[in-house]
């Protein structure tokens, strides 16, 4: 078997992230790219308001999406053009959960898919201060121009896959994985009607903070507050790219930092309020992108970071809007 595989990347109206309004799709044989799919798309109904947030990364807005079809109704395409395939997306959690809660709240059953996650592979394979998908891009050679751009972001992802396997001298995802000493992650069939919901469907239809509303708040001027540093959830998802990471947080995100460390302790990481030897993620709030580790808009934390990542430190930087795709959906737990 070859370098086979689809890339997929999401882009979503709110922070619920069962709300997709464009996928891009690339698909590779043998590593080379052989043919590309991009849809705009209405999502699922009574999940399709389009928050400032996300509108101000990718720049759909409602009116673009007006007279297509609703996620529940495009899907059969974007899975006829999937086929077998194992799916590779640049933060594979976000978009596999897009998948299923897409169409977990469309009434609709699911595939099986096997994927693969380039950040998580980024992280192993690559020395970068950032594993955003740019840095990561620029690193494999891979031109990114419009980011977030759902068929460019895939089609980079692509780019990025198929530089690590030739990395790996790995012909196949078999082979990476194997040679990586890596397991092929995995997400099962579903069938809303018979299964139980995703917790970032419960919390949306619930109406517990999964539709994104409560993700962005006004900008508050001041000394963002700390608070608690909650113990990392034993139970998360291993494959998560928070899982295992210890998260330190600077400037002033799009929600309450004592809500973003809840949550990402509920996904496995361990926050903490100061940049040590043991921090591996540093996010970063105040609108900051990638490109700003070159610009050196940085505030002291992120200096810090790039001090300790030039000593070989293994730590990245995270812009709030890659925080807040990983934990989209994700309610904090009662009594955390």
């Amino acid at each position: 078997m070859g370098l086979d595989f689809t890339a997929i990347d999401f882009e979503t109206a709110n922070g619920f992230r069962g709300s997709p309004c464009a996928v891009g799709l690339t698909k590779v044989r043998g590593g080379r790219v052989v043919d590309e799919a991009s849809w705009l798309m209405r999502p699922p109904s009574g999940h399709d308001h389009f928050d400032y947030h996300n509108v101000r990364i990718h720049g759909i807005r409602s009116e673009d999406v007006a007279g297509s079809p609703r996620f529940g109704e495009l899907f059969p395409e974007i899975g006829a053009f999937i086929g077998e395939d194992i799916l590779a997306a640049h933060n594979a959690a976000f978009d596999l959960g897009v998948i299923r809660s897409g169409l977990e709240v469309s009434g609709l059953p699911g595939p099986a898919y096997d994927y693969v996650c380039t950040v998580m592979l980024s992280r192993r394979c690559y020395s970068l201060v950032s594993n955003s998908l740019p840095f990561a891009a620029e690193e494999a050679g891979v031109p990114l121009v419009n980011h977030h751009d759902a068929a460019e972001d895939a089609r980079a992802c692509a780019g990025i896959l198929i530089d690590i396997a030739a990395r790996n001298n790995a012909n196949s995802i078999a082979e990476l994985y194997l040679s990586l000493g890596l397991e092929l992650p995995r997400q099962h069939a579903f069938d809303p009607a018979r299964d139980a919901l995703s917790k970032a469907s419960l919390a949306a239809v619930s109406g517990g903070g999964g539709n994104g509303a409560a993700l962005v708040r006004p900008f508050l001027a001041g000394w963002p507050e700390e608070g608690a540093n909650p113990v990392p959830n034993a139970d998360a998802e291993p494959s998560h790219p928070l899982y295992g990471q210890t998260v330190v947080f600077t400037g002033e995100l799009a929600m309450a930092r004592p809500e973003a460390k809840v949550r990402s302790a509920e996904l496995g990481a361990r926050p903490e309020s100061r940049v040590t030897a043991r921090t591996t993620v540093l996010v970063v709030g105040d609108g900051f992108v990638a490109a700003d580790l070159r610009s050196g808009r940085l505030t002291g934390k992120a200096r810090r970071v790039l001090e300790l990542h030039d000593r070989g430190q293994a730590i990245e930087v995270l812009s709030e809007g890659e925080f807040l795709q990983m934990v989209a959906g994700y309610a904090p737990v009662a009594g955390t």
